[in-house]
């Protein structure tokens, strides 16, 4: 798929910047947010992402990642991601699923069935997608329906983060919050929640289990190799 730097590379030519040059005037979220200016949307943008990241099925079916998220039978799965790699590996080990990224979707939801919850948004829908800054910080303000669910399904059940890099600020404040919510509460009663790190990071290690999540460390010296050996273990 697609990385960060090739859609700035994109950003940049379709705004006629030179791609290096247009790399040093500020960071992922703020380039966007200067092409949304400029365009005055996001649309041509968000379709290019459709396009481009609209993944073969037989890909997904060489996915060993995919198929065990797919057969562990998580109720619900929280997701940063904007593609729709997920809800294929979904239809093909013939999984039932429930998309949700609006607050319409989540009427009537069957509890036999998986939420896939977009919390970044999704390709098919300009509104929906978390891309430039001022949507990042939005995101942040943990405000919306769907932050609301997360904060009901946080404080409810045991949440299992995969994936995602310690970098990641909006990661980091979640757990944040997760941690103040209960230390406001009883905290005998919180549910259990953990992160797996494909590699040992003790410093990461030691802020996190003093945030109550307990960390997993991966077994194996390549990342996708190591989250593939969990998820194997985990099934």
């Amino acid at each position: 798929m697609p990385n960060w730097a090739q859609l700035i590379s994109k950003i940049s030519s379709d705004l006629g910047y030179d791609e290096r040059l247009f790399k040093q005037y500020g960071d992922s979220l703020a380039l966007a947010e200067y092409y949304e200016i400029n365009k005055g949307r996001i649309g041509e943008l968000r379709s290019w992402m459709d396009s481009n990241w609209n993944i073969s099925i037989e890909k997904i079916k060489e996915s060993k990642i995919y198929k065990y998220i797919t057969k562990l039978n998580f109720p619900i799965i929280y997701t940063t991601n904007y593609d729709h790699c997920l809800e294929k590996a979904f239809e093909v080990w013939g999984k039932s699923y429930k998309r949700i990224v609006y607050v319409d979707d989540m009427v009537g939801l069957d509890p036999k069935t998986t939420q896939i919850i977009k919390f970044h948004g999704d390709t098919i829908s300009d509104g929906s997608i978390v891309l430039t800054e001022s949507s990042y910080f939005k995101r942040l303000d943990f405000e919306s329906p769907l932050d609301i669910k997360l904060r009901s399904d946080m404080l409810g059940k045991s949440i299992l983060f995969i994936g995602y890099s310690l970098s990641d600020i909006n990661i980091r404040l979640l757990i944040y919050k997760l941690d103040q919510l209960w230390l406001k509460s009883n905290k005998s009663k919180r549910p259990k929640s953990y992160m797996f790190l494909p590699t040992p990071n003790p410093i990461q290690e030691l802020i996190l289990k003093n945030r109550g999540i307990q960390t997993i460390i991966g077994s194996e010296l390549d990342k996708t190799e190591s989250i593939e050996s969990f998820l194997h273990e985990l099934l």
